[in-house]
């Protein structure tokens, strides 16, 4: 998906979109626009960048993987093992960085959790 392009006919994003509260697509697209900019700085794909960033955020507790096929299962397989640098983090909480609209869940309640559960703290060996 890119700004100023049809989604791709095999996008699940029409009826996906339905389920989750309301986005702007020019939301989404900023966070596309930085995702691929990753993407090219670090040579890992779009999907990579997008599940290994939700795997380090404190508010999410698992990540679901809808591959279509075998080689999309396969690539985003390929976001665990490695780590996003800090500054690639950085953009991407600001790039996804939105007033929680009251009341939907989950972002209400996430934006308390996080406050509410500070980081585990690493102890020496």
């Amino acid at each position: 998906m890119r700004r100023g392009q049809p989604l791709p006919p095999e996008s699940r994003l029409h009826q996906t979109a339905l389920f989750a509260p309301p986005v702007s697509e020019e939301d989404l697209y900023d966070v596309v626009d930085v995702l691929a900019e990753i993407s090219e700085e670090t040579g890992r794909a779009i999907p990579q960048i997008a599940v290994n960033w939700l795997l380090t955020r404190r508010t999410v507790a698992s990540v679901i993987i809808g591959a279509r096929n075998e080689a999309q299962l396969r690539q985003n397989l390929g976001a665990v093992g490695w780590a996003l640098a800090p500054e690639y983090l950085e953009k991407l909480e600001a790039a996804t960085a939105r007033t929680a609209p009251y009341p939907y869940f989950p972002y209400y309640r996430q934006a308390g959790f996080a406050r509410l559960n500070p980081p585990i703290v690493a102890t020496a060996p």
